[in-house]
């Protein structure tokens, strides 16, 4: 009789605790996979704007070395009128 007094009250009391629980770890679950889900589309985002950086970067070398060529004219031509 005790063992069907047990489970009764196993059933009744503890299982739909656990299925609370169960719940809402399972909701958390789905907020922190749409959370990475929506980081993952971030991060694709961010790596197409950036795939062009090298090309301009290049670019921008190039320019920076014709305008220290330009400095250097510019500061002897400077030099030689100061003399």
């Amino acid at each position: 009789m005790l063992w069907t007094i047990g489970n009764v009250l196993l059933l009744v009391a503890v299982v739909p605790v656990l299925v609370a629980l169960l719940n809402r770890v399972l909701a958390a679950l789905e907020d922190i996979r749409s959370a990475a889900d929506i980081t993952l589309e971030g991060g694709v985002g961010v790596i197409e704007e950036v795939q062009h950086v090298n090309h301009r970067l290049s670019a921008t070398d190039d320019i920076i070395e014709e305008v220290a060529n330009g400095a250097v004219r510019y500061a002897g031509s400077v030099g030689k009128l100061l003399s």
